[in-house]
């Protein structure tokens, strides 16, 4: 699969990324063990995108991404495996080929329901905000990519509102 955006026409940039030579960074989460995935953001605003990230993920069997919400809308789409998408209180079975649409600042989750590995890819905004143990201490880590990588700032549940 080739992810391919095009900016605007004076950049002349095509940006590309092959989700099967992708180098996956491991999470797991030694307050929770339901959480487990590996993920790459292999564009985004440090990789010349200007408003959007694109996250590849892949969840183990029995393992969730973690609930999360996004600063925009995000589409994902599933390119192998099956699970179960939650977002806010609502409930849906993906599997390979499914696309989804979830709403912006809206919690959402996804969870490897089959025997080999989910793997996603997701189209969102370049802030997230995960509310799940991620870093030792924090209840609230939120993401944020810009021009110079990603940058992780880990926080208590306090979580000032943002604008939609």
């Amino acid at each position: 699969m080739c992810l391919l955006i095009k900016l605007a026409a004076e950049d002349a940039l095509v940006l590309t990324s092959n989700v099967n030579a992708l180098s996956l960074t491991e999470f797991a989460s030694p307050a929770d063990p339901s959480l487990g995935s590996g993920f790459t953001f292999p564009i985004y605003a440090a990789t010349g995108s200007s408003a959007t990230a694109v996250v590849y993920f892949e969840v183990a069997p029995s393992k969730r991404l973690g609930r999360h919400t996004d600063s925009s809308e995000e589409v994902l789409y599933i390119v192998e495996g099956t699970g179960e998408l939650t977002v806010g209180d609502e409930r849906a079975l993906v599997s390979t080929g499914a696309l989804a649409v979830v709403p912006a600042l809206m919690s959402h989750d996804i969870r490897n329901t089959g025997s080999g590995a989910l793997k996603v890819v997701g189209g969102s905004a370049l802030m997230h905000t995960m509310f799940e143990p991620m870093l030792p201490g924090a209840q609230v880590t939120i993401v944020v990519h810009d021009q110079t990588g990603e940058s992780l700032i880990a926080g208590t549940p306090f979580v000032p509102a943002m604008a939609g």
